[in-house]
């Protein structure tokens, strides 16, 4: 069953739906690749994807032990490469509320970071930077 229709929209644009909830993403080219960078880039949505997936696999730790993280901001850093032009690396800061967190609770939100489905989907040549601010 597919999952997303796209539609491409002309000048390096696409209008992506999720049939499901019927939710739109909008992308464009970046300004360094002959876009107008009016919105996320197919790359920052890659970006975007690895930092989403650890956040909501840190939730469901969270959530099945009690742990409260609502309000986590992520920091999210999309370094390109040249030749071929790809993601190098992708560096994710994250940010947790004061909440005087036990050392167990770092270690257990923590444990999970690398073994969400999209840091396990991506080429291993990409660098996955991730850093924790509790």
């Amino acid at each position: 069953m597919t999952t997303v229709k796209t539609k491409y929209l002309g000048e390096l644009r696409t209008e992506n739906t999720h049939l499901q909830s019927g939710a739109k993403i909008i992308t464009d080219a970046p300004c360094d690749n002959r876009g107008k960078g009016q919105s996320f880039s197919p790359t920052d949505m890659l970006a975007t994807a690895l930092g989403n997936c650890i956040m909501t696999i840190m939730g469901i730790k969270a959530m099945d032990n009690n742990i409260d993280i609502t309000g986590t901001e992520l920091d999210i850093t999309k370094i390109m490469a040249e030749n071929p032009r790809r993601v190098a690396e992708v560096i994710i800061e994250f940010n947790f509320p004061k909440n005087n967190y036990s050392k167990e609770d770092k270690a257990l939100i923590e444990s999970v970071a690398g073994i969400s489905p999209v840091p396990l989907s991506v080429h291993p040549d990409l660098k996955q930077t991730i850093k924790f601010n509790w």
